[in-house]
């Protein structure tokens, strides 16, 4: 899709102007979507802003009473929908200074960074503040009284034990919420270990969020995509263009930036990620000492990727190659969607055969072919509607 004109007018002026222009098909559910999307504008507009900004200052205000507050919107649906655009819209031209929009997994790392940042200052003598929920609360509202989040969803412990008191702290001082996920909120965390500490979260979300379908009948994303190169060999300026075509797509015009997978006291760097889409190039995965623990991670995080300037394999890259098979083997398992740019065919690129190596390979180049089928795409897409 092209990018998002530049209206200062609500979400549902920019649907219809998209729909006018031949851009969009008219679809009723996304236009009940949008006209939610625009009662929250139209609250936030008449909202006196919260008078303590700094990030410790409303902490010691409770006598002042509650933060003004104006009731988010969690939208939920199938992939594909329209979500991450009428979000995208609505972010655009929100009337609030301080906002963020983020992938719910990113704002999670981000906040176990600064819970971890407080206890070492605690344990150096910095604070004697020994619980780091509310100052890390607070900081995250001096800097965004908004939070938009793509694909709310949590499948960690970690996360889910920390979810009810942090949004507890940034719902009683003002914090609105808007959202995306592929569940509904009673389906969060669904048979999580010790899921019964997590469900008071669920029910304060839906008392700070309103709750809406967003049950398009036409998936738009993969009518897209369908017709994308999946596979583009040799490596050059044309196969170039099309990896930067196929992430356009895939995509939808969202910003991507650099983002990490937390593994255990250490990162994955993720050059470039939007959504469940993320971008790498060989040498990023395959000459970088990552294992199979890393390539799970990173097809547990998301559900395509697109590998860049995949080279013929020679002798001097033989734990390249075996990288590369690891990584073939953990993105099919996971049935994750792979877009890539190659120096040749996938029963090519091995120019120096030996041992098992050779035969690993075969089954390598056997995966990369059936991962462009029609039958591994329905695979796909049906994982990603669980999700």
């Amino acid at each position: 899709m092209k990018p998002l004109p530049d209206y200062n007018h609500s979400v549902v002026e920019q649907l219809n102007a998209l729909t006018a222009s031949g851009e969009l098909k008219a679809d009723a559910a996304q236009l009940a979507v949008a006209e939610q999307l625009d009662r929250i504008l139209t609250d936030l507009k008449i909202r006196k802003p919260a008078k303590k900004t700094s990030a410790l200052g409303w902490m010691f205000a409770k006598k002042a009473g509650p933060a003004p507050s104006v009731k988010g919107l969690y939208v939920h649906g199938s992939v594909g929908r329209g979500k991450t655009m009428l979000m995208d819209m609505f972010y655009q031209v929100a009337p609030v200074e301080k906002k963020r929009r983020c992938h719910f997994h990113e704002f999670m790392a981000d906040v176990h960074n600064r819970v971890d940042a407080h206890r070492q200052k605690l344990k150096n003598g910095e604070t004697k503040q020994a619980d780091p929920i509310p100052p890390v609360a607070a900081q995250l509202l001096a800097e965004a009284e908004l939070l938009c989040f793509d694909e709310f969803t949590v499948t960690d412990i970690a996360d889910a034990m920390i979810l009810a008191r942090l949004f507890t702290e940034l719902f009683a001082h003002g914090c609105t919420l808007v959202t995306t996920s592929n569940v509904v909120p009673d389906n969060l965390y669904k048979d999580g270990l010790n899921r019964s500490l997590f469900l008071p979260f669920v029910d304060m979300l839906k008392t700070h969020v309103h709750v809406v379908s967003l049950d398009s009948p036409t998936d738009y994303r993969m009518e897209k995509i369908k017709s994308l190169p999946v596979y583009v060999t040799p490596l050059g300026e044309a196969s170039d263009r099309a990896m930067d075509m196929a992430w356009a797509e895939l995509t939808a015009g969202s910003v991507a930036e650099p983002t990490e997978i937390m593994m255990k006291g250490r990162s994955i760097p993720v050059p470039r990620a939007a959504g469940r889409v993320a971008r790498f190039s060989f040498a990023e995965l395959c000459e970088k000492p990552l294992g199979a623990s890393d390539f799970l991670a990173i097809a547990e995080r998301f559900d395509t990727v697109v590998i860049d300037h995949i080279p013929l394999l020679d002798a001097d890259k033989r734990n390249e190659t075996k990288r590369f098979i690891i990584l073939i083997d953990a993105f099919y398992d996971q049935t994750v969607r792979v877009f890539a740019s190659a120096a040749a065919m996938p029963e090519e690129l091995l120019i120096t055969r030996r041992g098992t190596e050779g035969f690993e390979f075969d089954r390598t180049a056997s995966r990369l072919f059936e991962m462009r089928s029609a039958d591994y795409l329905a695979l796909h897409n049906e994982k990603r509607e669980i999700k």
